[in-house]
Order: structure tokens, then C-alpha cells, then sequence
């Protein structure tokens, strides 16, 4: 009680109030993620009758357009500064281009969804900033679309450049940030090689075969929720 009359004479009022709780930033658990973004592709092709080269000399082709991307994906914190991690996500998009034979057709193709699994791992570089590098397996589409005549620019009746759909790697990395409740936001740019595969174009004689091999680079900027943050 003297010790409470000589703080209190001096100026000084002891607080009954608990001390602020420090929210802990949670890198282990389950979560889901959604965003948009811009791709961009390049694909280099050859000219094919029936195995033989018609047009041996490639030419390059390329596309750009938007994106969309939903996922899921499961963290573990291994230590206090590294983390990993298991993701799997589809994209649909318009990644928009042009292809042609190198001999006199022409078609518009589009880069329309893919999908990957893989695996993550980052370095804290503060406790709630995560940079990471993921790598895994992707799988990619390709639409098809009328032929047109390369020099004329009109559409050959009832001919056609056929889709494209092919598996291949790929390997990104990114930077993801803890905002509050659960709540991240994640940015990844991904560089993505699929097989080379021959795309028929049908409806004009000889029917030709188009060795396509392209590869596809996206940046993406992502919200993602984290199930388990508050256990």
C-alpha cells in the first residue's frame, strides 16, 4: 500500500490493462487462391506431308493476351525462415496469336487453359514476406480455327487448323505477402516448355502437318486464403 502512495505521489499510475498480443504470421496449412494476369508465347514450326519436309526453314510465331487463375495448395513451415510447400492450379486465357504454314495458310490460335502440380520452396525474408522458387508438371491447350489463304487473307471453305494439347515443366518464382486474418497476396511469374507436336491442317490437298513447340511465360497477381491461420 506504501509502495502504491510513493508511485502515485511520484506521477505514476499502474496499468491494469494486459499486455497487446502479437498476431503471429502462420505459413503452415491448407489454402486456396484466385487472380489475374498477362501470358505471352512463342512457338517455332516446321512444315510436314506425311513425314516428309515441305517447308524445312522454321518460322516463328507468338501470341499475348490475359489470364485467370484459380488454385490450391498446401504450406509447411519448416523452420523459422523456410517454407514449403505442394500447389496445384488452372488458367483459363486468351493468350491470342497467329500461325502459318510457311507455304499459303494462315489461322489465329489461342492459348485457352492449363493446368499444373507442383512444388514450392521460399525463404522468409521477413516473417510475413515469403520469396519462393516453384517448379512441377504442366499441361497446356491450344485452340484450333479456320484457314485462311496467306495472301489473300480469305477463309478457305472447310478448312481448318486443329487444336493443340500437350504436357511439359515449368518453373517460376515469386514473392507473397501476409496482409491480416489469413488473408496473403502472392505475385509468380512462370516459364512454361511443352513438346513439340504436329498440328494437322485439314480441308486443303496435301494436308499439312505444322510441328508446333511452343513455350509460354505468365505473370500472375494472386489473393490467397489460408484455412488454418488462426489455429
Amino acid at each position: 500500500m506504501a509502495a502504491s502512495q510513493v508511485a502515485s505521489a511520484d506521477g505514476y499510475q499502474p496499468s491494469d490493462s494486459a499486455p497487446a498480443l502479437v498476431e503471429v504470421t502462420r505459413w503452415t496449412g491448407f489454402y486456396a487462391n484466385a487472380g489475374v494476369g498477362y501470358g505471352m508465347w512463342s512457338a517455332s514450326t516446321t512444315t510436314h506431308d506425311g513425314g516428309r519436309c515441305v517447308s524445312c526453314a522454321k518460322t516463328d510465331h507468338s501470341g499475348k493476351g490475359w489470364l485467370g487463375q484459380v488454385g490450391l495448395g498446401y504450406d509447411y513451415q519448416l523452420s523459422n525462415r523456410i517454407v514449403g510447400g505442394v500447389l496445384v492450379n488452372y488458367a483459363f486465357s486468351d493468350i491470342q496469336g497467329r500461325t502459318n504454314d510457311a507455304v499459303f495458310t494462315t489461322a489465329k490460335t489461342s492459348n485457352d487453359s492449363t493446368w499444373a502440380v507442383g512444388a514450392r520452396l521460399g525463404w522468409l525474408m521477413t516473417p510475413d514476406v515469403l520469396n519462393y522458387l516453384s517448379v512441377g508438371y504442366t499441361h497446356t491447350h491450344f485452340d484450333g480455327a479456320p484457314l485462311h489463304n496467306s495472301y489473300t487473307g480469305d477463309q478457305l471453305p472447310g478448312a481448318q487448323l486443329h487444336g493443340y494439347s500437350a504436357g511439359g515443366w515449368f518453373i517460376g518464382g515469386g514473392l507473397e505477402v501476409a496482409m491480416r486474418d489469413g488473408w496473403f497476396w502472392r505475385t509468380e511469374a512462370r516459364f512454361a516448355d511443352y513438346g513439340k507436336k504436329a498440328r494437322l491442317e485439314t480441308g486443303i490437298s496435301p494436308v499439312f502437318e505444322l510441328q508446333f513447340d511452343p513455350v509460354v511465360g505468365t505473370a500472375t497477381s494472386e489473393i490467397v486464403y489460408k484455412f488454418d491461420w488462426g489455429r
